[in-house]
């Protein structure tokens, strides 16, 4: 796993988004077409905001995955990825891209989970830009996260660390509000990524991060298996790097 850390969370996304893009341009010049993955979340507001300004990205060629999102919460709530991803990604695009499969949280899950696996099984990832929660886990794979399963879509129930995350970040007025499930892509899903970014800020996130550098590779700190991934890499900023000397 490489590691870079950074002052402040402008340059860690301005990086994590330089790195991003560079590998979105090689797969374009080598096969013509792209796939990524993007997460939501307060970890990645400041790489969103400087990916959609990358230069040289013909985004009409570029298929981009949705990561995660709250099972039965409408599209219009301020806290449905969907929305987020619209508003501070997707409208941004100089181009549309060639696709871009939202998570319908409102469907039947089962068959929703059935629709993307299907459409992702097609498309080669080239890069899952990610974070990690405080908890430690990918996406909505909170411990102990499924290391095992291929489906790469699949139902999680939300464990309250996770729910406790989403209500500090102010997405949710209370507890009760935060929805219970989510539809997750899987862990194996994104491993399967020729390349990971893993933009993490914040010192509450620290101690996830240490374990998921230095600690064991285990399902009860999902991070962790990022340390068997090739070509992942790691942009923090200070505070979320500062139990790692």
């Amino acid at each position: 796993m490489n590691i870079s850390t950074f002052a402040t969370k402008d340059e860690m996304g301005r990086a994590a988004a330089e790195c991003g893009a560079a590998l979105i341009r090689h797969a374009l010049a080598r096969r013509g077409v792209a796939s990524i993955i993007v997460a939501t979340g307060a970890s990645q507001f400041e790489m969103l905001a400087h990916l959609v300004k990358a230069d040289g990205i013909a985004w009409n060629r570029v298929t981009i995955f949705h990561l995660d999102e709250y099972i039965g919460l409408p599209i219009a709530h301020p806290a449905s990825f969907r929305h987020y991803l619209w508003t501070r990604f997707a409208r941004h695009l100089p181009l549309p891209p060639e696709a871009f499969h939202f998570i319908d949280g409102e469907a039947d899950p089962a068959r929703e989970c059935a629709r993307l696996g299907e459409l992702i099984r097609k498309r080669p990832i080239d890069v899952a830009f990610i974070g990690i929660g405080e908890n430690g886990h990918l996406a909505f794979n909170d411990p102990p996260a499924d290391f095992e399963t291929e489906e790469p879509y699949i139902v999680v129930t939300l464990d309250e660390a996770c729910r406790l995350q989403q209500l500090g970040e102010g997405w949710f007025p209370s507890l009760a509000a935060v929805p219970e499930r989510a539809i997750s892509m899987s862990v194996r899903q994104i491993l399967n990524s020729a390349a990971i970014v893993c933009t993490v800020p914040d010192a509450r996130k620290a101690e996830a991060v240490r374990l998921a550098v230095k600690g064991l590779v285990t399902n009860r700190l999902p991070a962790s298996i990022l340390q068997t991934h090739p070509a992942a890499t790691l942009f923090l900023d200070q505070p979320a790097g500062s139990l790692l000397a």
